[in-house]
């Protein structure tokens, strides 16, 4: 039997104004257009022309997911505004309001903009009466990174966040690392960044960008705690001091990848040095301008080098970008930029101007060049968006500080990134084991 003829697929496209489409398709018919004839192919069958320059090699790559098999996209609370603030005792309040079963639910709904959601199965009387039976309900506060740089407090309880995560989210309340990326990018890959906290899900984007968290290490569960309402809330969510159990953790890493690298280079590396070496091949600016087209399309790939050196120096680098990122260099205890000017530090505006960043009329930021006010992560210019969402309030010497450290950063990661890009092309010089294609 002789097998079907492969089917010929060919794409057009025009690109103008209506007006200008609407004369070339009087001209023009399936005859007399211009085709180019494409082969959509496992695994995404794209029906539009792609450039496959490298695709066979970085198809081999580790994908991130496969490295750390436990993750999930970012908190989703459906009520930032309630449940998230700059400031723990304005949210503390807040909390305490809900709970007060003083306050008649109209009251609360109006109060804080909160509405039943039936199809979420989220009702306000119930979520009240949740915590009002939850045992130690201030034990749920804590810390969550929002946006690049940008921590702030969340009460991080099931009873009134829609989507907690609790499966990857309850490793991020120890000690822990956890690597930021996303599935698919309009943009040019920035898509990646780092946190020891819990993480919302739009810390690259705006709404429905999905971010997936990657822990470096999972903690074993020792008890629950709580009323039973509250079943899936284990004791690693409270935040006093860690009991023996606690301490028992292990790495979010595939084995067999650890035992590939183990029989590369003749020792096993640290968890830590194998998190640093990957998140500096994702911080090289050749990885990214080379991959850019499958970058786009799903979640970052990764190959490892089989010289235990260049390993080492990567990580070494890749080190100190997440020394900068969780803003914990000692190298940023002398900021390059400074705050100038006398007023009430009101964030008005964000315009900048010859290296400085002006928030009012006689207040500004110096000291910043135009790549850093320019530098993005994901669909964030930083130094803006920080700026934007502080819009209207008053900033104090934390977040004056905090600014000023962020500057530096990104400068500090520029220079690094030059050097790992230095380094790169020896990565793929001496290619050694890839991920097996199945």
């Amino acid at each position: 039997m002789s097998s079907a003829k492969k089917p010929k697929i060919k794409y057009a496209e025009i690109w103008g104004l209506r007006e200008e489409k609407y004369k070339w398709l009087q001209k023009h018919e399936v005859e007399n257009t211009k085709w180019q004839e494409i082969s959509p192919d496992d695994p995404y069958y794209f029906f539009v022309p792609r450039d496959r320059a490298g695709w066979d090699l970085y198809q081999n790559f580790w994908k991130v997911t496969d490295i750390f098999p436990v993750n999930s996209v970012g908190i989703v609370t459906a009520r930032d505004s309630f449940v998230i603030d700059f400031d723990k005792q304005l949210l503390e309040s807040r909390i305490r309001a809900f709970k007060d079963q003083r306050e008649d639910d109209n009251f609360i709904k109006a109060a804080y903009n909160l509405k039943d959601k039936p199809t979420f199965n989220w009702y306000v009387n119930a979520a009240r009466q949740e915590l009002r039976e939850t045992v130690n309900w201030q034990d749920y506060f804590t810390k969550i990174l929002y946006r690049p740089f940008d921590e702030r407090w969340i009460y991080y309880h099931p009873a009134v966040i829609e989507r907690h995560r609790e499966n990857v989210m309850k490793h991020m309340l120890r000690p822990n690392l956890a690597l930021l990326a996303k599935r698919q990018s309009k943009l040019d890959f920035s898509y990646t960044f780092v946190t020891d906290k819990i993480a919302e899900s739009c810390v690259f984007e705006s709404a429905y960008a999905n971010n997936t968290v990657f822990p470096l290490y999972l903690y074993t569960e020792t008890q629950t705690v709580g009323k039973k309402k509250n079943p899936g809330v284990t004791a690693m969510m409270l935040f006093d001091k860690p009991k023996e159990g606690y301490k028992v953790k292990r790495p979010n890493i595939k084995p067999e990848l650890l035992a590939d690298l183990k029989k590369t280079f003749g020792k096993e590396p640290t968890p830590e040095e194998t998190f640093y070496y990957i998140y500096a091949v994702l911080y090289s600016n050749t990885y990214r301008q080379k991959y850019q087209e499958f970058l786009k399309i799903d979640f970052p790939r990764v190959t490892f080098t089989k010289d235990y050196k260049l390993f080492k120096k990567l990580g070494k680098l890749g080190e100190q970008l997440v020394d900068l990122h969780l803003l914990k260099s000692k190298e940023l205890e002398k900021p390059i930029a400074k705050f100038q000017g006398r007023n009430d530090n009101l964030v008005e505006k964000r315009e900048y101007e010859k290296g400085r960043v002006y928030i009012n009329d006689e207040q500004y930021f110096e000291g910043i060049k135009p790549e850093v006010w320019e530098y993005q992560i994901g669909g964030y210019q930083v130094l803006d968006k920080w700026l934007k969402d502080r819009k209207g309030r008053v900033l104090s010497s934390e977040d004056i500080k905090h600014y000023c450290r962020i500057v530096t950063a990104l400068a500090k990661t520029i220079k690094l990134q030059e050097k790992i890009d230095k380094l790169y092309p020896e990565v793929e010089r001496g290619l050694t084991f890839v991920k097996d294609a199945d």
